[in-house]
């Protein structure tokens, strides 16, 4: 299946993550590449202290959930084709998508723009990426990735976006690979995924040169692993959701690759 994303593809840090979704045809069957380069040496701009203290130097496994899952960990984790009934899963992303974080003009709100990045945040040591499109639901996109943290930057990392969402209501601009974009109406918004430690939830409306893209993120926490969802309406119908089934099976795959 192939979504046209017309002039959305614009807007400065959709295409980062959501393309993934909206320029590929359907599962290619292969497994998505692991970008396992390492964290950025960047400051954080979250200054809100995180949540736990052990680090997890570990390489992921058995039923430690502070350990960081490793690269094939993390493949085994993420969705796979099968997975969800009514969904395709793309692996990757696609080449046309931008690569980076995207810069905020609000430091507040620099969370909020590194979410919709090539990772969560530029502390992740490693990010696999998915794409899925509903077949019952058509033009609903849903961006996935799986980042494994220290457990100490997987808690900070939550903490910068609870705030910044609270910070963020009148919005804030992006930029990233000199592609502008604005985003306006952020809001938190109530989701619970089963079994994570902290879930932080929010929408926004994307905007830029007369294309409106409203968006729902959700961000879930178990232990040091850290799964990140986008959600967009191409057909630009109805206000996009995260499906709670993607959010739960994948969450119940992390556990189970946690727990051996």
């Amino acid at each position: 299946m192939r979504v046209k994303t017309a002039g959305l593809t614009t807007l400065a840090t959709v295409p980062a993550l959501l393309l993934a979704t909206a320029c590929t045809s359907g599962d290619d069957g292969r497994p998505a590449k692991d970008t396992d380069t390492p964290a950025s040496t960047a400051t954080a701009t979250a200054t809100s202290a995180g949540t736990g203290t052990d680090t997890g130097k570990g390489g992921g496994g058995g039923s430690d959930a502070s350990a960081p899952l490793n690269g094939p960990q993390l493949e085994r984790a993420a969705l796979a084709t099968g997975d969800l009934a009514g969904f395709q899963v793309s692996s990757g992303k696609s080449a046309l998508a931008p690569s980076g974080q995207p810069a905020s003009d609000k430091p507040q709100c620099q969370p909020l723009a590194d979410a919709m990045g090539d990772r969560p945040s530029p502390q992740a040591d490693r990010t696999v990426s998915r794409g899925l499109g509903s077949l019952k639901n058509l033009g609903l996109a849903v961006s996935a990735s799986l980042s494994s943290y220290s457990r100490a930057d997987a808690g900070k990392l939550m903490a910068g976006l609870k705030s910044a969402v609270a910070a963020c209501g009148g919005g804030f601009g992006a930029t990233l690979d000199g592609r502008s974009g604005a985003y306006r109406e952020v809001k938190a918004a109530a989701f619970t995924t089963r079994g994570a430690d902290e879930t932080v939830s929010w929408t926004t409306v994307g905007t830029n040169e007369g294309a409106v893209a409203p968006i729902h993120m959700v961000v879930v926490r178990k232990g040091a692993t850290v799964a990140r969802f986008m959600a967009l309406d191409l057909a630009l119908r109805t206000p996009p959701r995260v499906p709670q089934e993607v959010a739960d099976k994948q969450l119940a795959k992390v556990v189970q690759v946690l727990a051996g």
